[in-house]
């Protein structure tokens, strides 16, 4: 970590001045695999705390495999506060477990580029969720992902960038280590509001 910090640092004194207001950020660390995913979908465009309420609602009521995720009824999963877009993207990702379209496991040994374009397929999950899979579950190490608002309006609060496309050309300066900026943009982001998030 500490090269990530002294290269960033050094492309702009923005990230050394998180660093001295408010520490060093944690590297966000989930397991691989099927539930992660389910989890990355109940975040989307929700806060994580919610969504960790709704997932550990599933984890008390049955596990979450692709087997039982395909059994539960639409009812079950709005009794979890699951919404109904969601329970069709879970199922959607069940069945292409179950089916082997899917090989959840095999991530691990591809590309972020494969990995991307194998996931992309699946109703559901879009950008944002693969960045944070491939950022949280797989240690990408050079990943910005311009669909989290946080990362997006911290660019703009910190370097006055209002243009995704501006964003996405700015950070190729912190390549290869731009999952490592994402963790500071975050760690200001939250601390700046006084929210503490496990990831």
């Amino acid at each position: 970590m500490q090269d990530a910090i002294d290269f960033l640092s050094a492309r702009n004194p923005v990230f050394l001045d998180i660093i001295d207001k408010y520490g060093l950020p944690p590297i966000p660390k989930r397991p691989q695999g099927f539930a992660t995913l389910v989890l990355l979908i109940l975040e989307q465009q929700v806060s994580i705390d919610s969504a960790k309420a709704t997932f550990l609602k599933i984890k008390a009521y049955t596990t979450c495999s692709p087997e039982n995720m395909v059994e539960l009824s639409d009812e079950e999963f709005r009794n979890l506060g699951v919404s109904r877009q969601k329970t069709k993207y879970i199922k959607i990702l069940a069945e292409a477990v179950l089916s082997k379209e899917l090989d959840i496991e095999s991530l691990a040994t591809k590309s972020a580029k494969e990995v991307r374009e194998e996931l992309i397929k699946l109703k559901g999950i879009g950008n944002w969720t693969i960045d944070i899979y491939l950022m949280f579950c797989l240690q990408e190490p050079d990943l910005i992902p311009l669909g989290d608002i946080a990362v997006v309006n911290t660019i703009k609060e910190l370097l006055d960038i209002h243009d995704k496309k501006e964003m996405e050309i700015h950070a190729e300066q912190w390549s290869p280590y731009r999952s490592y900026a994402t963790y500071l943009l975050w760690h200001y982001y939250l601390n700046k509001r006084n929210r503490k998030i496990t990831y």
